[in-house]
């Protein structure tokens, strides 16, 4: 039998809980002490002040968005660094809202105010990138680790442990499987490592009693429900953690996540990523950006709409029901045809459309017929980056053709989005023309966060193919 390997983080995972914490009120107090020292100005209560509600405000949002839960399961870059900056984000605009509305902005040095704003959540994730270096380190010499067995040699437990083979960084050593009915070692397809089947359920309940093991995953498929429950039972007896696995993988998942209802658990399946904080935060993007956008772009559309009005008979703005994020919406646009079409119709602008006037062939290739959907934005309507809106008429058609086509609705339509800016955009002649654009779509709810949405406006000003099939 394999010796456990003791992780001498364990024991004291809340006190160290408690002690980053402190850690990140400390660099949140320094920083604006030594920005207010830099300035040679003193440090009156005002700062104080800000600095406590600052550590207040970033103690609620970090327990919100759970900062300070353990890393191990986690990826750094991927969700806590994110996380760290989405919490500061959520600090400062509290801090900046509080400061106009009891009119006390004056009280501070606007340059130290912005170094220190900025510079606080980039001290706080160097303090965590040198953290998980040294963690890392300690796990590659057998510290600070953790022995995992898996319940469970099926497809749902191989895909448990290529993910914990896969992912060094979270401190866990698989130590091989228990089964019921496979008897012989498994070979993970990556790196063909052979891992052993060490004997069926009742022997891992053996392991477990005697101290073989530190965690242990019940992957199990989902019509061994009986065993399970019997299992789970039989573990209670003992020190090492459990955690079941439910065998959802044969679902298309978005965004699923567990939920309490009346104390029975239930996982939300179809779930819209913009929950809670990310809502409010994905709002406070579109009517920031928006709102400067539109300023930019106001005296273009002026022009834009005197060019239409001159150049061919009709409204200037053309509005068209769409599906967005609870039923039909209108959006707008800049009018490019000759003729206002809406309702049943399937057929879309095609290359050389003759519906099209001259100068709604500009406006089409260099997308400014869009620039009315930022009104759209600011109305609630639309977000800036999003799936983009399809007529009622074409949700119709191929909602019946692509499965989980109408997941793209869970969320506002966007004025651009992932599948644009991989040149997904304009005609969808073919059914897999649009499979892929709400393939990408989806990949983009799965996926959000206020990065990737900067990613995308970007490539949509400056991207090639985000360009293409314009027409």
């Amino acid at each position: 039998m394999t010796a456990q390997i003791k992780g001498f983080i364990r024991p004291y995972h809340s006190r160290l809980t408690f002690l980053f914490r402190l850690i990140d009120f400390f660099w949140i107090f320094a920083l604006l002490w030594v920005f207010v020292l830099i300035r040679g100005i003193s440090f009156t209560s005002a700062y104080v002040v800000i600095a406590a509600l600052s550590c207040i405000l970033f103690y609620i949002f970090s327990d919100i968005r759970k900062l300070h839960t353990s890393w191990r399961g986690g990826n750094l870059l991927g969700a806590e660094i994110k996380t760290l900056w989405l919490v500061w984000i959520g600090v400062i605009s509290v801090d900046v809202l509080l400061g106009f509305a009891t009119k006390t902005s004056a009280d501070y040095s606007r340059l130290v105010i912005l170094h220190w704003m900025f510079f606080v959540p980039v001290v706080l994730s160097l303090w965590r990138v040198l953290i998980r270096s040294i963690m890392n380190r300690l796990r590659r010499v057998g510290r600070n680790s953790r022995t995992v067995a898996i319940a469970g040699a099926g497809a749902l437990g191989l895909r448990l442990a290529e993910t914990i083979l896969s992912s060094p960084y979270m401190g866990m050593r698989l130590t091989g499987f228990f089964d019921d009915f496979k008897e012989k070692d498994i070979s993970m397809p990556q790196g063909g490592e052979s891992f052993k089947i060490r004997g069926n359920l009742d022997e891992l309940v053996t392991w477990a009693l005697t101290g073989n093991v530190d965690i242990i995953y019940i992957a199990l498929p989902k019509q061994a429900d009986e065993r399970i429950r019997e299992l789970v039972e039989r573990l209670a007896d003992s020190s090492v953690f459990v955690y079941v696995v439910p065998d959802l993988y044969f679902l298309d998942l978005l965004n699923a996540r567990w939920v309490n209802l009346g104390g029975i658990s239930a996982v939300s399946i179809y779930e819209s990523p913009y929950d809670g904080f990310d809502g409010w935060l994905k709002r406070f993007e579109d009517l920031l950006l928006g709102s400067l956008i539109l300023i930019i772009v106001a005296l273009p559309m002026i022009i834009i709409a005197i060019g239409i009005k001159f150049s061919s008979p009709g409204p200037v703005i053309f509005k068209q029901k769409r599906h967005g994020l609870r039923g039909k919406i209108l959006v707008w646009k800049f009018r490019t045809m000759s003729v206002c079409e809406d309702g049943d119709v399937i057929e879309q602008a095609r290359r050389n459309d003759p519906r099209v006037t001259r100068f709604g062939a500009f406006l089409r290739k260099t997308s400014l017929d869009e620039l009315p959907q930022f009104i759209n934005v600011l109305q609630g309507r639309m977000s800036i980056v999003g799936p983009r809106p399809h007529a009622v008429a074409h949700n119709e058609y191929y909602r019946k053709l692509i499965p989980g086509y109408m997941l793209r609705h869970r969320v506002r339509p966007g004025i651009t989005g992932l599948a644009q800016v991989h040149g997904w955009r304009g005609e969808t002649d073919t059914v897999d023309k649009m499979e892929n654009r709400v393939k990408d779509d989806i990949q983009y709810l799965r996926n959000w966060s206020i990065w990737l949405d900067i990613k995308i406006i970007f490539l949509t000003v400056f991207g090639k193919k985000a360009k293409r099939n314009a027409h």
